[in-house]
């Protein structure tokens, strides 16, 4: 009846996941009860998990992403407490969820934390950007996320029943075959990857069929914003990569279910061909998050220099290189496996090369910073930060790209700490200034700002001492995923890597403290103008929070830059324009089709782990009749009436004619 699951799958004999999962459930239940208390229940569910506003949808992304952040922050410190206490000694994590633990991070952190956090800001953003009412194809979008959410989901029950994958953040054989991972670990990973990956593949559809065929009037290519364009180059990565990775893991669960020997050498597969799989996913998946980012610093560099951005045409054709030889590197990651000196090299050269691209947007952010009038917000902070950390990431990236020397750094801590400063030092601090950079358009209100500098600080001065001790650590030896050690040589470096996990940890709890002191004084940090930071571009130019529809007239453009051009003519010419001629808008209903799409997909994955045919038959049956309701409903758009759209609008122009006047004054 419950196929492999039975009350042994519950880990009782192990205090550690146990805690956690009691001091979890504890959590959700208080938010529920405190939900149901206020009586915000029918306000949740109408207003954000049935919505299909691209705004609110981005926000969800977002939250998940920072709750996810804090789940797999307790992995890395735990795993950072370990190897400080295992010096000659067991520590307190038992090797098996020790294996977890890294696992569960890498997971976590690649496809929960970062994954949803640039969606989500590109999500809120580029329609804002591009002067347009919605995305594409609004419900698919909430489908995206809820099947996001529910990969993430299953990851974390695998923390009280049953366990998670030993076989690190890439699954690979054999480790990941049945004969050596026989337990449901394996399966939670490729269940729960294989749903959010549909998600992620979902919303890349979207967000390139947006970008590419959604503009406002006048709204050329080549006058779209610089987030725009690396959100393209992301989403056509998404759309060419993600593909391989479903089938990848599909291949892989054909093997561990059915018998396949896809890479089981002794019956004819071959385990490199996953090897050269999933790094044909995995390297295209480095730029897929770092491209955004630059698209953020691009917008927050510019926005608070006053300035355009520097070298924009030579911005666009470096973002759509990356793009192209994203998909040339992949082999770089497995120099080791003896493909010969011809083929490595040629991918040593190929990853020299794409750094030539990113070198440009170094430059063209620091020529836009020159001569300009730099205001140095916390979200410029961020993207001060990344510039010094990330360089120093693609410096140690380069000298891996030279085989000999890879291979001897290869599977060392060197690459540990290499890859956390490209994807800590880039993607995590680009999201972090675009988290700073657009909440008062998200939610009217400004982040405190002495709270959001005292977190850069620490999450920077954290990050250097926990990772740049790793780099001598690799030098010297000291491989990966270790649960303990007996080289006393090891242990400062180790000592002082935790000691920056704590710095970090404080700036966690900075940023929790910025939010909640930013919510309590929200009357204080309020943005009554649309404009908190004297933008440039047009989500500057609605209301903040904007209103459903986005725009009451679509804005006309003419050049890059639109919104500010439009507020020097105002400066400079007072009487106030003309009033436009309102419309009704029409707008998507809210369906709940994404949550019930995503309840079918936990219980299917949870049935395909625990081998509860049952179940898995009816979820598969709820799922194709979701489908049938949604594809045969007779009213998808409601109205909003012309009345309705010309109030919202004459207060947000009074407000900016207000703002501009100050502003004038101020020049």
């Amino acid at each position: 009846m419950l196929g492999k699951l039975s009350w042994a799958a519950v880990p009782f004999d192990q205090p550690i996941p146990m805690a956690a999962s009691a001091v979890v459930g504890c959590l959700i239940l208080g938010v529920l009860i405190w939900v149901v208390v206020k009586g915000r229940l029918p306000y949740l569910w109408n207003e954000w998990i049935t919505s299909v506003d691209h705004k609110r949808i981005g926000v969800m992304y977002c939250l998940l992403a920072m709750v996810m952040l804090l789940r797999g922050f307790t992995d890395a410190i735990m795993m950072r407490s370990q190897q400080a206490l295992a010096f000659q000694a067991p520590g307190y994590l038992p090797p098996e969820h020790y294996d977890q633990i890294f696992s569960a991070h890498g997971t976590l952190m690649i496809f929960f934390v970062a994954m949803p956090f640039v969606i989500g800001l590109m999500n809120f953003a580029v329609p804002l950007q591009l002067g347009i009412r919605d995305v594409a194809f609004p419900t698919l979008n909430s489908v995206g996320f809820w099947l996001t959410a529910s990969g993430a989901l299953l990851v974390n029950i695998s923390l009280v029943i049953g366990e998670f994958s030993r076989a690190t953040w890439l699954p690979y054989p054999p480790l990941s075959e049945l004969a050596y991972s026989p337990g449901v670990g394996v399966d939670y990973y490729c269940w729960a990857i294989q749903i959010s990956g549909i998600g992620t593949l979902i919303s890349g559809v979207n967000l390139v069929t947006t970008v590419l065929k959604m503009h406002a009037p006048g709204m050329t290519y080549m006058r779209m914003p610089m987030f725009c364009w690396t959100t393209l180059a992301a989403n056509l990565l998404i759309v060419a990569a993600f593909p391989i990775l479903t089938a990848t893991l599909a291949m892989l669960l054909l093997d561990r279910y059915l018998g396949f020997h896809f890479f089981t050498n002794e019956a004819g597969g071959n385990m490199m061909m996953f090897v050269n799989l999933i790094w044909a996913w995995g390297h295209p998946e480095v730029y897929i998050l770092i491209l955004p980012a630059f698209g953020i610093y691009s917008e927050v560099i510019s926005t608070f220099s006053g300035k355009p951005l520097f070298g924009y045409r030579s911005m666009v054709i470096a973002t759509m290189a990356i793009c192209i030889l994203a998909f040339m590197v992949w082999l770089h990651h497995f120099f080791t496996m003896g493909a010969g000196a011809d083929v490595n090299g040629f991918f040593g050269i190929m990853t020299t090369i794409i750094a030539v691209p990113t070198g440009v947007k170094i430059f063209n952010w620091l020529f836009t910073m020159f001569a300009g009038r730099v205001v140095f917000s916390t979200a410029l902070l961020w993207s001060l930060g990344f510039m010094i950390t990330f360089v120093v990431g693609g410096m140690t990236g380069v000298l891996l790209a030279v085989p000999p020397a890879d291979f001897v750094l290869h599977n060392s801590l060197f690459l540990v700490a290499h890859f956390h400063n490209v994807l800590i030092g880039g993607v995590l601090f680009g999201c972090f200034a675009g988290y700073n950079y657009w909440f008062p358009k998200a939610f009217g209100f400004r982040l405190h700002e002495g709270l959001g500098k005292a977190a850069f600080w620490c999450w920077t001065i954290g990050f250097y001492v926990a990772f740049m001790p790793l780099y001598v650590l690799g030098l010297e030896g000291m491989t990966r995923r270790m649960q303990h050690y007996d080289v006393p040589a090891w242990r400062p470096w180790l000592l002082i890597a935790a000691l920056g996990a704590v710095i970090i940890l404080v700036g966690i709890i900075l940023q929790i403290v910025q939010l909640v002191a930013s919510i309590r004084h929200r009357e204080d940090l309020r943005d009554d103008t649309g404009d908190p930071w004297n933008g440039r571009s047009l989500e500057w130019a609605t209301a903040s929070p904007p209103p459903v529809f986005n725009f009451a007239v679509l804005p006309s453009v003419s050049g890059s830059d639109t919104y500010w051009d439009l507020k020097q003519r105002a400066i400079q010419q007072p009487a106030p324009s003309p009033e436009p001629d309102y419309n009704s808008v029409e707008m998507p209903r809210n369906s709940p089709t994404g949550f019930i799409c995503a309840f079918f997909a936990t219980m299917m994955g949870f049935a395909l782990i625990w081998h509860i045919w049952w179940m898995a038959g009816v979820a598969i049956a709820g799922a194709f009749a979701t489908f049938v309701v949604f594809a045969w409903r007779d009213r998808d758009d409601y109205i909003i009436p012309v009345e309705t759209v010309a109030r919202i609008d004459r207060e947000n122009r009074a407000s900016r004619t207000r703002a501009l006047g100050r502003l004038g004054t101020a020049q």
